[in-house]
C-alpha cells in the first residue's frame, strides 16, 4: 500500500520584526503602571480569594478613594468575609454575578457620597477582577471539598492533621494551650447490623450535630474515622477539657433517630489530652487515643484523661 510521500510545507520563517514588537508590547504591558493594566496583570496571578480580594481593594484605593470594602459570600458550608479598612456614613453595595451564578457581594463605605463618575469606575474594575473571582470562589470551593467529610459536612481527617500541625507549632512558639478530645460512639457496629447503615448514617450526622452544639465558636469538630470525632479546644486545659467532653457526651446521649416503632440512641467514650510542649502531632493524638481506650476499657459513656509518665516514674496529668 503506498504510503502518502507529500512534502508538508515548509513553515514560515519567523519575522524578526513581529517577534521585536510582541516582545515590545508584552514589556510595555508588564511595566505599564495604570490601573487597569494592573489589576488585569495582578489577579491574574493567584487563586487565592483572600488575596485577589487584596490586589482588587489595594487597585480600587489607587483609583477611588473609600473607607471600608466589605467583601461576602457563602462557600459550601462556610460564610466567607473579607474586610479592609474602616466605614463611613454612605455606602455603596454590588451583587457580582457572571453568566447567572452570584459569587459574593461587595460593599463600599466612606463619609462622602460616591459620585456618579466614581461608581462607574468602581463597575468597570469589578468587570476586571469578576472573572479572576470566579475561578478564585470554583478553587475554594474545591480546597474546601477535599477537607470535608461529605457525610456530616464536618472537616475530615486531612483538616485535622493540619490543624494539629499548626496548633503545635502556635503552642511551641507562643504557649498557647490547646486541648484535644477524641469522642467515639460506643457499640456503632451494632446499629449498623441492627438497622441498617442508613440509620447510621443518620445518627453520624445527628452526632455531628449535637457536636456543634456543645461547642464553642471557636473550637474546631472533625470526623476523625468511621464513628470517631475529634474536637480541637483552644484556650484549653485538661481539666476544663475533660468537662467539655461531658457535655458532648451528653449531647450524643440525647440524639434520637426514628426507626419504625423504635428510637435509636448511643452513648460516647472520650479520651483528652492537653498539647504539652515539643510534642508532635502523632504523640499528641497517641495520647488522647490512650485515654479514649482506658474510657472504653473502664466500661465505654465516660471520659478520661491522658496521662504523662514523668521522671520519677509517676503518673501525672
Amino acid at each position: 500500500m503506498a504510503g502518502n510521500n507529500r512534502p508538508y510545507p515548509h513553515a514560515p520563517q519567523t519575522h524578526h520584526g513581529r517577534l521585536a514588537e510582541l516582545r515590545q508590547a508584552r514589556q510595555a504591558w508588564t511595566q505599564a503602571e495604570d490601573p487597569v493594566a494592573r489589576l488585569y496583570r495582578r489577579s491574574s496571578t493567584t487563586l487565592s480569594l483572600e488575596h485577589l480580594l487584596g490586589i482588587f481593594a489595594e487597585e480600587l484605593a489607587r483609583a477611588i478613594p473609600y473607607g471600608q470594602l466589605v467583601y461576602r459570600h457563602r462557600l459550601g458550608c462556610q460564610d466567607f468575609v473579607y474586610s479592609t479598612g474602616m466605614g463611613g456614613s454612605h455606602r455603596c453595595d454590588y451583587q457580582l454575578n457572571l453568566e447567572g451564578a452570584n459569587y459574593g457581594s461587595l460593599a463600599l463605605t466612606r463619609r462622602q457620597r460616591f459620585h456618579e463618575d466614581e461608581l462607574e469606575i468602581i463597575e468597570y474594575l469589578l468587570g476586571i477582577v469578576i472573572c479572576p473571582l470566579r475561578n478564585a470562589c470554583q478553587y475554594a470551593l474545591v480546597e474546601q471539598a477535599a477537607l470535608t467529610d461529605a457525610l456530616t459536612g464536618i472537616p475530615n481527617k486531612r483538616a485535622l492533621d493540619m490543624a494539629l500541625a499548626r496548633d503545635c507549632s502556635i503552642d511551641d512558639r507562643h504557649g498557647d494551650r490547646f486541648t484535644l478530645i477524641l469522642c467515639d460512639l460506643d457499640h456503632f457496629k451494632e446499629v449498623n447490623d441492627t438497622y441498617g447503615h442508613v440509620i447510621g448514617d443518620l445518627l453520624l450526622q445527628a452526632s455531628a450535630d449535637a457536636l456543634r452544639e456543645a461547642t464553642r465558636d471557636g473550637d474546631s469538630i472533625f470526623r476523625f474515622g468511621g464513628e470517631e470525632f475529634a474536637i480541637l479546644l483552644p484556650h484549653t486545659d485538661c481539666r476544663d477539657g475533660e468537662d467539655v467532653a461531658d457535655r458532648i457526651r451528653a449531647a450524643i446521649n440525647n440524639v434520637r433517630i426514628p426507626c419504625g416503632d423504635r428510637q435509636v440512641q448511643v452513648t460516647a467514650s472520650a479520651g483528652v489530652a492537653s498539647h504539652r510542649h515539643g510534642e508532635t502531632p502523632n504523640q499528641w493524638v497517641a495520647r488522647a487515643d490512650d485515654a479514649l481506650y482506658r474510657a472504653k476499657d473502664a466500661g465505654r459513656n465516660c471520659t478520661r484523661i491522658a496521662h504523662v509518665v514523668g521522671s520519677t516514674g509517676t503518673e501525672t496529668v
